[in-house]
């Protein structure tokens, strides 16, 4: 009987000494998928911080004091030209305002097409031509760590179609110069292009 005693004790013993190593790999994969995370996070932030991203996204920005509370939740100041008043929208995680539902392949497919993954284009003067020369481990870096932002919910305003009434503030881009004139607007003649010349 002691024997039978002492073959289950060995083999619990031998199983908790089994399980404590696998939690130890599991705890060591953890901590180095944890480290690795952190870097991402930490060259995405870099990445959003250099390339002027909350500029337009951060609210209060334009008018000398971003609020970092409100770290790229958006912004009611309108961009008015050819396409209409488009607003800066919110890139914090927020499930129903911002890019909470998004996955990060349809953000890094958004930096680098233009599109949403509901197939809708991204306004100016949002410059995503500019984005699709991000490295995939960079594209990646700034997915990560939009998706790390704590969510903010703020429903930014719709895209508001050329010749729309619009309330708020806005910045208006002016006609362009002939030098400036989108080729299909030279070919025509457009304001401030003499014959299209």
């Amino acid at each position: 009987m002691k024997s039978s005693w002492f073959a289950v004790a060995f083999f619990m013993a031998a199983l908790l000494f089994a399980a404590m190593g696998g939690i130890s790999t599991t705890i060591r994969a953890t901590t180095v998928e944890a480290k690795a995370n952190a870097k991402q996070i930490a060259r995405g932030e870099y990445l959003v911080t250099v390339m002027g991203c909350g500029d337009c996204h951060t609210p209060g920005t334009f008018y000398g004091s971003p609020d970092f509370k409100r770290r790229l939740s958006g912004s009611e100041l309108g961009w008015k030209g050819p396409w209409g008043v488009s607003y800066p929208r919110n890139l914090t995680p927020d499930d129903e305002t911002g890019l909470g539902k998004w996955s990060e392949e349809g953000i890094i497919n958004a930096l680098r097409t233009g599109m949403r993954p509901n197939g809708t284009v991204l306004q100016p003067p949002m410059p995503w031509p500019n984005l699709t020369q991000l490295t995939d481990e960079d594209a990646r870096a700034i997915a990560v760590y939009l998706k790390s932002l704590p969510p903010v919910a703020h429903q930014v305003p719709d895209l508001v179609p050329p010749g729309r009434p619009v309330a708020g503030s806005v910045v208006e881009f002016p006609p362009p110069s002939a030098w400036d004139a989108p080729r299909e607007l030279a070919s025509k003649g457009s304001p401030g292009n003499a014959g299209g010349k």
